[in-house]
Formats: structure tokens, C-alpha cells, sequence
């Protein structure tokens, strides 16, 4: 221990600490930074391709795909003007 302590006296002390300071960050980043996937992986946290949406790219699915979006409209309006007249009928 005592021949170590002995070499490591003034600019090779320098030396030694100024490695210690640029290797130990580097190091430290290195250890926590890989294998991160690994790490903090949620299993199901993005949607498989069956969960998510899929967008329509021949003419006739869009087609069909805005028949739906129209219907669904039409049915939430009639509900809508439904709830309307009901609630001015009760308020004359």
C-alpha cells in the first residue's frame, strides 16, 4: 500500500484524480444506460396491431368507413334533438 501511496505523489496524483473525474461519470452513465428495453420494459404498454385503429386505403372501405361515421352521427343527433324536445316540453 505504502508504494502505491508513494507513486501516486504530485503530478501523477493529478493525473490519477483527473482520470478518477472523467472516468467515473462515463462509467456510471454506461452502467444505468445500458440494457435499458431490459430494464423498464411494460409488457402491453403499446397496442398490438389487432388493438389499433386501421385506416381504410382502397376508395370502397373509406367509402364505407364514412357510411358508418355518417350513421353514428345521424343516430347521436336524433338522441341529442330527443333530449331537446323533452326537456322544453317540460319546461312550458
Amino acid at each position: 500500500m505504502s508504494a502505491i501511496l508513494r507513486k501516486l505523489q504530485g503530478g501523477n496524483l493529478e493525473v490519477f484524480k483527473f482520470g478518477m473525474y472523467i472516468l467515473f461519470p462515463i462509467g456510471w452513465m454506461y452502467y444505468f444506460g445500458t440494457n435499458l428495453d431490459d430494464r423498464f420494459n411494460v409488457s402491453g404498454f403499446w397496442p398490438s396491431a389487432e388493438q389499433s385503429h386501421k385506416i381504410p386505403l382502397e376508395k370502397e372501405d373509406i367509402d364505407k368507413e364514412l357510411a358508418r361515421m355518417r350513421a353514428l352521427d345521424s343516430i347521436r343527433r336524433e338522441k341529442r334533438m330527443q333530449r331537446f324536445t323533452e326537456g322544453t316540453e317540460g319546461s312550458e
